[in-house]
């Protein structure tokens, strides 16, 4: 009797330990709110069509998708950061001290990114530089940085609406903030010359003078595009920042502004004649392929012919799609799943 009660105490003390080595019976991915409806259409395929338990996606923005990713290699941190910007060298620096030392970049698509409004106000016909002068806490004005002037953007640009500046977009933690600051804010000042300069002799100056947008005409407006698209629905005249895909899930509701002349389309954002193109990333930790169940099935999907290939169900929500070579090699990669190297930046 006291053997067999010795041996269920010896049971009970080690259910708990290997309960708590257990692998996860999910996918977990974590970050961008322009990735998040892509991702979230992946989850539901793979679920589908393995019938193991659907994927947990998060919608944080792509700095704290990637910060959580970075957290840590075990079971309480993401399996995969989803972005909507490449991942900076300080943001591996910060997964490299956790010991998340396995991380493999894949390319899913491409997205634009659109100044939009409300279907009835008036067309905005914006050139790149306007978005700096119109949005930037600190412009050019005679050569000399001052605080920004504008109050209308018809006071900005001839031929732009007399409409009050006023502008719903993503918070510094979205990927969508950082491509908007890097793709319309720093281009739009690089316009001029004294901006450009700085840039060229002190480009660490140049961010802190161009990057921090006006608090009296810009309102961070969270991770959700969604939410972003019914506000504009409400304000008549102002405009709002988000991904493409958005745009086209809602063609009755919103219209985009042309930046340099170009409407996004697929065509433009693919050919990058649009200003505001940028490409959509996942990362995944290549040591959980082991111990998260799925992992390795789920990225697969993502980067099937019927996923993100031309004409596939991500193509149907907004994602543009990447040429066929560059596809090719995504599908190679998630089965090889090559280690990236540290960024350059």
């Amino acid at each position: 009797m006291k053997t067999i009660l010795g041996c269920c105490a010896a049971l009970a003390l080690l259910a708990p330990a290997t309960a708590a080595h257990a692998a996860r019976d999910h996918v977990w991915a974590a970050g961008s709110s322009t990735v998040f409806p892509f991702a979230t259409r992946v989850a539901e395929q793979f679920a589908r069509k393995t019938g193991k338990k659907a994927p947990k996606i998060e919608s944080l923005g792509t700095g704290g998708g990637i910060k959580l990713f970075c957290g840590g290699a075990g079971d309480n941190f993401p399996d995969i950061a989803n972005a909507s910007r490449p991942m900076r060298k300080s943001e591996w620096d910060q997964c490299a001290a956790k010991g998340v030392k396995d991380i493999v970049q894949i390319k899913v698509g491409f997205d634009g990114i659109v100044v939009a409004t409300d279907k009835d106000s008036p067309d905005y016909n914006f050139r790149i530089e306007h978005l700096y002068q119109g949005l930037s806490q600190t412009v050019l004005k005679g050569g000399r940085f001052v605080p920004n002037p504008h109050q209308t953007w018809d006071e900005v640009g001839q031929g732009l609406p007399g409409t009050r500046i006023l502008v719903y977009g993503p918070p510094p933690t979205s990927g969508t903030r950082d491509a908007f600051l890097e793709l319309g804010i720093e281009a739009g000042a690089r316009r001029f010359p004294t901006a450009d300069e700085l840039r060229s002799n002190n480009e660490a100056r140049f961010k802190q003078v161009v990057h921090p947008l006006r608090k009296n005409g810009w309102v961070d407006a969270g991770e959700n595009d969604n939410a972003i698209v019914q506000t504009l629905t409400k304000t008549p005249g102002s405009l709002g920042v988000f991904g493409y895909s958005f745009l086209e899930e809602n063609p009755d509701k919103v219209k985009a502004a042309t930046i340099n002349g170009v409407r996004p389309t697929p065509g433009t954002i693919s050919d990058g004649s649009y200003p505001l193109s940028r490409s959509l990333y996942i990362y995944v930790k290549k040591s959980r392929l082991a111990t998260t169940q799925g992992l390795r099935e789920y990225v697969a999907e993502f980067v099937s012919d019927a996923a993100s290939g031309r004409g596939g169900y991500l193509q149907q929500r907004g994602l543009i799609p990447l040429p066929a070579g560059q596809h090719n090699a995504m599908k190679q990669a998630a089965q090889a799943m090559p280690v990236m190297a540290r960024p350059t930046s």
